[in-house]
């Protein structure tokens, strides 16, 4: 009996032709992969300068205005007044605990990436840990992300979910977003689910999870232009993960690589977050 090739098959190649230029920029050198990437990390250092200059007087202004705001509740009204909950000692403490837990998660999922990265299927439970980390998250900010929302807090279910405060609103999206791409996790690391587009969920979720805190708001709070630094480099890093992690999904889908140095990048990003997480201070 003839001897089979030790190799694969073909290459995967694509279901329908492209153009040779297409082809040919396809299978570039990663020169042209790292400008552009270089070049998305400026635009997006950029936005972080434009939105923090257009930030720089808004909270001072609005306390002189008599801290009115149309956030929702009175923890944002009343930001900057003795009896109020955001700012206060009390207030920062939780918030900073709850920031420092979401860092701890976040590093297990940076440290699970990074071994899968690094060591191929030598650490194969390590790649459990990272939808563990997501539900572990996810059951946290549903619960416990804000001290007055529910279920732990004096608002119901439909004033959480349904109110007018944003900041309630994100956390509480966050951690839906969190539950749900970790359970698509789950089941693609068991095997449940197996088409390529199951892998598009988690960095799509690092992306427009990184573009949601361009927008995270503690309302008049005494510290909001060093909460907002924090949230904009958190930002950037979580969109930089973002497309790093489709970059390398693009290379094993479409063109046969197991791994490339973008997992490592993205799980680099990721441990970047964590970091941040863990030393973020009001």
């Amino acid at each position: 009996m003839q001897r089979g090739s030790q190799g694969p098959i073909r290459h995967p190649g694509w279901a329908l032709p492209l153009p040779d230029l297409v082809q040919s920029a396809i299978r570039a050198n990663s020169v042209a992969m790292w400008a552009l990437y270089l070049s998305l990390m400026v635009a997006f250092l950029g936005l972080d300068g434009a939105l923090l200059f257009a930030q720089h007087s808004a909270p001072g202004q609005e306390a002189a205005a008599g801290g009115s705001s149309d956030h929702g509740h009175d923890h944002h009204a009343f930001a900057l007044s003795p009896d109020s909950w955001e700012g206060s000692k009390a207030g920062v403490a939780y918030s900073e605990l709850n920031h420092h837990l979401a860092g701890f998660f976040v590093l297990l999922i940076g440290l699970s990436e990074m071994a899968q990265a690094m060591r191929g299927r030598s650490l194969g439970w390590a790649r459990m840990l990272l939808p563990a980390a997501l539900l572990g998250a996810a059951a946290f900010l549903l619960v416990w992300s804000d001290h007055e929302a529910w279920p732990i807090g004096s608002l119901s279910f439909a004033e959480t979910f349904f109110g007018n405060d944003h900041e309630i609103l994100q956390h509480k999206t966050y951690g839906l977003l969190a539950l749900a791409v970790g359970l698509i996790e789950l089941y693609r690391r068991l095997d449940r689910v197996t088409h390529v587009g199951w892998l598009a969920p988690l960095p799509l979720f690092a992306m427009i999870g990184g573009l949601m805190l361009f927008t995270h708001s503690h309302g008049a709070h005494p510290s909001a232009e060093k909460i907002a630094l924090h949230h904009a480099v958190m930002g950037t890093l979580a969109v930089s993960a973002g497309s790093s992690r489709l970059a390398s999904a693009w290379r094993e889908v479409f063109m046969g690589w197991s791994r490339s140095r973008w997992e490592a990048i993205w799980a680099g990003f990721i441990l970047l977050i964590g970091l941040q997480l863990l030393i973020y201070s009001e």
